[in-house]
């Protein structure tokens, strides 16, 4: 590690190479302050920073009119994303790191929304996004900050405050597929005490079949200046939130003839119930125009009911495929309470800053038979409201983080940051049919060290360089320490050896600023490199299943390792001529380091195994009578799925009259892998977006302002998939082609349009 350190500071002082956002005088670098908090976004990011990272305020998150958090974020270098839910919940992803999973599993990336880290079980984020003030995306591992899953980064988002919430604000909005929103907001403004509330209401009936979303969300924060210098703040998000399917059909020609999946049956699960809260109180005191201090207590939680596993056979044993027949009732509650706090202090020469984290995480998952089923149709009848699961799992972490940033020289600053974990993780799982009858109760702690070494270097006024190295970390789950299923259905204690989940990254960065054919331009460039190791995957192989004699049954092991790398580039203008301009460049390069044993079933699992692919047979009807057998594949050195090597967006803004301004968006990405064995594409595709807006004061209302937009997306209605996700056989046909990967369509051109009155 010290020997790549050596080397990437030792490139970075030897180039001369251009990236944004510098706050200096003369050629020096400006003066040397800890800008980085678990806790509060007010510190500016500056040239002293030695990683990159990208602040998006609230004026350009309002410009985007955006439905979801990934139409602000698209015009980030290194940003992927999941969608579901016509796109009303968002799993954010950084410079391929976690793009190999795409059910419930944590992105890897930590989201932090006014200090309060928000871990959904879905792994998504599900906030408002007409309560964001500003959301900054910070790359490469970053546990030495903000602690567990930030293995690529973390995206910070703060929510709306202060004054310039005063006055009152309403919007409306509609557009295709039965889009309808309405959001009204209420503030004040006084000496020593500001705050609003929020109510913000979207519902849509969706392109796809059963994928009709909606959320009823009530927000809103009260800061009280306790005196000139300390401040105490108040902020609350409730949401109420439904959606059904996400939209997924089977196979390239259900894709194409079927593209909303009328036809494709029930899906796995459907009917999510969703109620969010989140609550954080936040105190803030400038001791002396040196020093902050600063605390936060917060409570997040997530009750979460859904439906799974759709029913092949009622209680008399009569096949069904009716919408509402399935299996399983779950309800998981989750709650997350923890308290923060850190002081920061300046010298002339030397910025320090110490921290402090307590947390507690609880999780209650509850499955119960949500109808009388029979797995077969002479097997035994499971009762409605019978208890298939019953577990409690809590996680306490203490953690103690610092950083400490030396002024080297006028022209080099260094910057050093650690942070220690103390994870407890403790389950418990009460008797349930199917597990013998048993109790389990099991605990296990984990210490977990994450730092950040860098270096900035100013060339001159206007060009920084800066060079890292830095970790992130990720604990095992109590699923993957103490629950599975053997191929004889009998309760196994996972894997209690299991270690935590590693990253490391690297990355030569440049900051630049100048006049680029007379517009003022922010130009930013980054080499980086990711490196995985250690993490858990199912020993069968990614959604192999447990029913594979050839794998010796199903258990998580650390056994895999992957690396991404790649050159990140960034251009930002200010307005000129009546034009600015927006680009953001990706080149990935992401594989397997480490992936020998992968499992694929051929034919139905739940029938007989057999041990030569040809024998493999679809189940037509009765599948407890036909064959499966599994293939091995080594992974190792393949490409990591849904990674495009190419990502492309470019944005133009022209302003052609006072109160006018249209803009522009093309968005590109490349030709990548829908699978881990690297078989089937998910094609690449190139996107453009258009947006008119207007804007004016109203004359004879002092203050008042009326707002037009009209948006319209996938302006030439191209036809392309928005992820497509292989795993196996999925048609139980006993081959694996390209109708087998799991595909989510576009909805082709779709528009909006609203009116907003502030005053």
């Amino acid at each position: 590690m010290l020997r790549h350190t050596t080397v990437a500071l030792a490139c970075l002082l030897a180039c001369g190479m251009p990236l944004h956002g510098l706050a200096q005088t003369g050629d020096a670098l400006a003066p040397i302050t800890i800008t980085g908090s678990a806790i509060d976004d007010r510190f500016l990011s500056s040239a002293t920073d030695p990683v990159s990272s990208i602040t998006i305020g609230r004026k350009q998150v309002e410009e985007q009119h955006a439905k979801n958090l990934i139409e602000v974020l698209r015009n980030v270098s290194g940003i992927t994303a999941d969608l579901q839910g016509n796109g009303e919940t968002v799993k954010i992803k950084l410079r391929g790191v976690e793009n190999q999973r795409y059910m419930g599993e944590k992105p890897g990336v930590a989201i932090v929304i006014d200090g309060v880290p928000v871990f959904e079980r879905t792994g998504k984020v599900n906030i408002d996004i007409d309560n964001i003030e500003s959301i900054k995306v910070i790359k490469g591992g970053a546990s030495y900050l903000y602690g567990e899953d930030a293995l690529a980064g973390a995206v910070i988002i703060t929510t709306k405050r202060g004054a310039g919430q005063q006055g009152f604000k309403a919007e409306t909005d509609g557009g295709s597929f039965g889009y309808r929103r309405a959001m009204l907001r209420a503030g004040f403004a006084k000496d020593d005490l500001t705050g609003h509330v929020q109510y913000s209401d979207r519902d849509q009936d969706g392109y796809y079949f059963m994928s009709r979303t909606y959320s009823k969300t009530w927000s809103g924060n009260l800061k009280y200046a306790l005196n000139a210098k300390s401040d105490l703040s108040f902020g609350f998000e409730k949401s109420e939130r439904f959606r059904d399917r996400e939209g997924s059909v089977t196979g390239e020609v259900n894709a194409l003839h079927d593209p909303q999946g009328v036809n494709g049956g029930r899906g796995f699960s459907r009917n999510f119930d969703v109620d969010l809260s989140r609550y954080n109180l936040t105190y803030s005191n400038d001791l002396d125009e040196r020093s902050n201090f600063l605390a936060v207590l917060y409570q997040y939680q997530d009750d979460t009911r859904f439906w799974s596993n759709p029913m092949r056979f009622t209680a008399t044993g009569a096949p069904t495929t009716s919408l509402d027949h399935y299996s399983t009732l779950n309800d998981y509650t989750q709650v997350q309470r923890g308290f923060k706090t850190e002081y920061r202090t300046r010298f002339e020469q030397l910025a320090l800053m110490g921290g402090l984290e307590f947390k507690r995480n609880t999780f209650l998952n509850h499955a119960s038979a949500l109808n009388s089923y029979r797995a077969r149709p002479t097997g035994p009848v499971t009762p409605v409201g019978m208890v298939m699961s019953d577990d409690f799992t809590a996680e306490n972490t203490q953690a103690l983080y610092g950083e400490a940033k030396f002024a080297l020289s006028q022209k080099t600053a260094a910057t050093f940051n650690l942070r220690h974990d103390r994870i407890g993780i403790r389950f418990n799982a009460q008797p349930v049919a199917g597990n013998g009858n048993r109790s389990v109760s099991e605990r296990k702690d984990f210490d977990v060290n994450s730092y950040r070494l860098g270096l900035t270097h100013a060339l001159d006024k206007n060009t920084a360089l800066h060079a890292a190295v830095s970790t992130g970390f990720r604990a095992p789950t109590a699923e993957q320490l103490y629950r599975g299923q053997t191929t004889t259905n009998a309760l196994v204690l996972g894997n209690p050896g299991l270690q935590p989940e590693k990253s490391t990254s690297f990355e030569i960065g440049m900051k630049h600023q100048t006049q680029l054919a007379g517009w003022p331009t922010s130009l930013g460039a980054a080499l980086f490199q990711v490196d995985r190791k250690d993490f858990i995957l199912d020993s069968n192989g990614q959604y192999a299943g447990t029913n594979n004699p050839a794998g010796g049954g199903s258990q998580f092991r650390n056994i895999g390792g992957a690396r991404s790398r790649g050159l990140e580039l960034e251009l930002r203008t200010q307005p000129h001529h009546r034009w600015s301009f927006d680009a953001a460049y990706t080149l990935l390069d992401a594989y397997f380091t480490r992936y020998e044993s992968y499992y694929q079933t051929y034919g139905n699992a739940n029938g007989s195994y057999v041990a030569h692919p040809a024998a493999a047979q679809r189940a037509n009807p009765a599948f407890w009578q036909s064959n499966f057998t599994v293939e091995q594949f080594n992974n190792t050195g393949k490409k990591i799925p849904r990674t495009p090597p190419h990502q492309l967006n470019l944005r133009a803004n022209y302003l052609p009259a006072p109160g006018w301004m249209l803009s522009g968006e093309m968005d590109y990405k490349a030709t990548s892998w829908a699978d881990e064995i690297n078989q089937e594409k998910l094609p690449g595709r190139t996107v453009f977006n258009l947006t008119a807006q207007y804007s004016t004061k109203l004359s004879g209302w002092p203050g008042a302002r009326l707002s037009a937009y009209v948006r319209v997306d996938n302006l030439f209605d191209k036809h392309y998939y928005l992820t497509a996700r292989g795993s196996g056989d999925a048609n139980l046909d006993g081959r694996y082609t390209r109708e087998d990967p799991s595909i989510v369509v576009d909805p082709g051109r779709a528009w909006r349009i609203g009116l907003n009155l502030q005053f």
